[in-house]
C-alpha cells in the first residue's frame, strides 16, 4: 500500500470534500481519518470549514448520528427534480407524514408507540416509509416480543431539507408539549 503524506500545501478541507464527493453515502469520521491517515479531530475541523465554505452555495454537508454526507441545497431541489427528469409525484399522504412526524420526534419509536399516538394501525404507512427510504429499523426493544425500533434515515433529511435532526420545528405549541399536540392532532 502507498503511504500517502499530506504536504503543507494540500487543503485538508479540499482532500475532505473529495472524498465526500466520491462517497456512495454517508461516512464517518474515522473513515475519513484513515482515509488520509489523520485524527478524527482533524477532520471535524475540515467539516467545519467545508459546512463554512457552502454557506449560500449549492451544496451543504448533512448530519446524522456521527455520519456525514455532501448533499446539495434544498432550495435546488426542484430544478434538480426537473434536470434528472425525476417525477413530481412525491408527495407523501396525510397519515404517512403523522408517522413520520411521530418516528422523528420520539425516534426511535417501535410500531405500537406510532399507533397509540395516531390511533389507527400502521403497518401499511410503515412499509410505504421503509420503500421510500425515509425511515429505517435502528434496533429492537428490550422487552417481551423484541419490537422493532423506527428511525429516520439520510434520506428523510434530504426529502424534508434539513442538515441534521435539530433543524426541526419546535413541538410546543400554546404552551402544551410536543407530545400533547401530536395527540392531540392524531
Amino acid at each position: 500500500m502507498t503511504e500517502l503524506t499530506l504536504h503543507p500545501a494540500d487543503n485538508l478541507a479540499s482532500l475532505v470534500e473529495s472524498l465526500l464527493f466520491v462517497a456512495d453515502g454517508p461516512v464517518t469520521l474515522e473513515q475519513l481519518g484513515r482515509a488520509l491517515e489523520l485524527k478524527a479531530s482533524l477532520m471535524q475541523q475540515a467539516l467545519d470549514e467545508l459546512a463554512s465554505r457552502y454557506e449560500g452555495r449549492g451544496l451543504r454537508l448533512q448530519w446524522q448520528g456521527k455520519r456525514v454526507q455532501m448533499v446539495t441545497a434544498p432550495e435546488a431541489a426542484s430544478y434538480i427534480e426537473r434536470f434528472l427528469g425525476l417525477e413530481l409525484s412525491t408527495k407523501l399522504s396525510t397519515p404517512a407524514l403523522e408517522t413520520l412526524a411521530i418516528i422523528a420526534y420520539r425516534q426511535p419509536a417501535t410500531r405500537a408507540q406510532i399507533e397509540a399516538v395516531r390511533g389507527v394501525n400502521c403497518d401499511s404507512v410503515l412499509r410505504t416509509l421503509l420503500h421510500r427510504g425515509l425511515i429505517e429499523p435502528v434496533g429492537r426493544l428490550e422487552q417481551a416480543g423484541r419490537p422493532i425500533l423506527y428511525g429516520t434515515t439520510f434520506e428523510f433529511l434530504q426529502y424534508f431539507g434539513f442538515s441534521d435532526l435539530s433543524q426541526l420545528p419546535p413541538l410546543q405549541e400554546g404552551g402544551r408539549s410536543g407530545e400533547q399536540v401530536a395527540e392531540a392532532e392524531c
